[in-house]
């Protein structure tokens, strides 16, 4: 297959920066859509794959899948975009779509394994799949998605994961008017989970062990924000809500939070990959119907729902633009939670 070369950001080795390289994309196939990238998202996983993390990295890597972008080209037979539309792109650029996974509009929990934007076996080229911290990006039209043109096109990148990843709970556990929320955790997921549970008419509050989060919280529209290691807080939280959505990244102790679920609530885990190591106490799950269940980012269909939602309210992120050029600092201030809420790459610099 005929290939192109264009100029990327990404690493050679789990220990090394990222640095800039070329790398090739396939040319446009018939289903396919070319996107000229115009900022994409800087996400944890980006950081934890570069540098293998969670193992299974596979060198070079190019991150980044919270891609916004123009369509400069597109295949034979493509049909839902055109050249020139404000198109994205997520955490998924393939999976089977036969499977009974896929036949749900489920291509996240895909049976025969989805097709990562990075990091994933590139059926096209025989390689590995590259991201966004690229000039372009040639993606097949199922997994491109169509951006509400009334919103900041660079807050918008966090969407297609932090976004998605809050978003596809709240729906699943039919979150509504009145529901009542919580959050647990206040970073680049907690604060669109507060945006989009408040955006569907939710009470929503903050599990938060930092006093001084208060006001941010508020800010971005949560009700209450309960300190958690407050015993006379948490005693006053018992049996009051409906979902609470854990954003933490690392391995937390769940217990606590367990009792402030209502009869038949549930805790979904977002945030955290790995071994839950604090042993779960039974009790007040048994005596009150209540779920302990994790969940990972949202189809295509729903992915879509969350951006025309989003256009609908005027949702997007809160960020701060950086240069491609800052992309390691940027990851070292990740680590330190230095960054409210999200970094987003003006993929102009790398022209």
């Amino acid at each position: 297959m005929n290939t192109t070369k264009v100029k990327a950001f990404g690493t050679e080795a789990q220990d090394a920066d990222l640095i800039e390289m070329m790398i090739e994309r396939r040319e446009v196939q018939p289903k396919d859509v070319e996107i000229d990238i115009l900022y994409c998202g800087v996400c944890h996983s980006d950081l934890h794959t570069a540098r293998n993390d969670w193992g299974g990295s596979q060198y070079p890597i190019v991150p980044g899948h919270e891609i916004v972008g123009k369509v400069t080209a597109i295949g034979s037979e493509v049909t839902k975009h055109k050249v020139g539309d404000t198109v994205a792109v997520g955490c998924m650029v393939d999976s089977c779509r036969t499977c009974s996974s896929c036949e749900k509009d489920l291509e996240q929990y895909c049976l025969n394994g989805m097709t990562g934007t990075y990091n994933s076996p590139d059926k096209h080229l025989n390689s590995r799949t590259y991201g966004g911290y690229s000039e372009k990006v040639v993606v097949d039209e199922h997994f491109v998605l169509s951006v509400p043109e009334n919103l900041d096109l660079a807050a918008v990148a966090p969407v297609l994961c932090a976004g998605i990843t809050t978003w596809s709970p709240l729906r699943h556990w039919n979150v509504k008017e009145g529901s009542k929320v919580a959050v647990v955790g206040l970073g680049g997921l907690g604060h669109m989970a507060i945006k989009l549970a408040k955006g569907l008419g939710a009470q929503v509050s903050l599990f938060s062990r930092t006093p001084s989060k208060e006001q941010d919280a508020k800010d971005l529209g949560c009700d209450e924000v309960i300190i958690s290691t407050d015993e006379n807080q948490m005693k006053s939280s018992m049996g009051k809500f409906d979902l609470i959505i854990d954003t933490v990244p690392y391995d937390h102790d769940l217990n606590p939070y367990i009792s402030t679920l209502a009869i038949d609530g549930t805790l979904v885990l977002v945030g955290y990959l790995g071994q839950v190591k604090s042993l779960l106490n039974t009790v007040p799950m048994i005596l009150g119907r209540r779920a302990v269940a994790a969940s990972v980012i949202g189809g295509i269909a729903e992915t879509q729902e969350l951006l025309d939602f989003c256009g609908e309210k005027n949702i997007v992120s809160e960020i701060e633009m950086i240069d491609i050029q800052n992309i390691n600092d940027a990851y070292e201030r990740m680590l330190k939670s230095d960054v409210k809420y999200r970094f987003v790459i003006d993929m102009k610099s790398l022209k």
